[in-house]
């Protein structure tokens, strides 16, 4: 009677030995904010990165009852030219380097539609977080959901450290007849 008694005190106390594992630590800055977390994006990555962001955004548009952006070939140059250059300039801004506006690099690119906005992010997020922090902002918010945008070109820059410089374009086609010049 005592033995199984024994045992059974014996398994509690090793039971009670054994702790939790800690739960993994986020390492903070000196403001007491979580450290980024370094997200590298490979050349391989990039057809996927693109087609998430612009599924994101479509998502974002869909559930305000808006139609789709198409992926366009121009906007995408001006985008991903823009994002090396504001990395080049050290700051998230719609100025190019040259003094040019989004709408003059749009027509450099050789877009013939209509130009409707940018959007520009110097962050260490994904492209999902980026639409995400873009959609919480009224002013970033209102160029997604612009009716009349209808294609959109995406690139992004990122730096040494793992920056990531993202540019968003959007711009609104003609329609099937300008599609067909192209």
């Amino acid at each position: 009677m005592f033995r199984p008694l024994a045992l059974l005190m014996a398994s509690i106390l090793a039971l009670s030995a054994c702790e939790a594992p800690a739960p993994a630590q986020v390492p903070l800055g000196s403001d007491g904010r979580p450290l980024p977390v370094v997200v590298r994006i490979n050349p391989a990555d990039a057809p996927r990165v693109r087609q998430r962001m612009q599924d994101g955004l479509n998502t974002m548009r869909a559930q305000n009852g808006l139609g789709p952006l198409q992926a366009n070939a121009e906007l995408a140059s001006a985008a991903a030219t823009h994002a090396q250059d504001i990395s080049f300039q050290s700051r998230p801004w719609h100025w190019g380097s040259d003094g040019s506006s989004p709408m003059q690099r749009a027509q450099r690119a050789g877009y013939r539609g209509a130009f409707v906005g940018e959007l520009i992010s110097e962050t260490f997020e994904t492209e999902v977080e980026t639409v995400n922090s873009w959609m919480t902002e009224p002013e970033t918010r209102q160029v997604i959901l612009d009716r009349r945008a209808n294609e959109l070109g995406v690139g992004w820059h990122q730096d040494p450290n793992g920056k990531l410089w993202w540019t968003v374009v959007l711009g609104e086609g003609s329609g099937p007849m300008m599609m067909a010049e192209r």
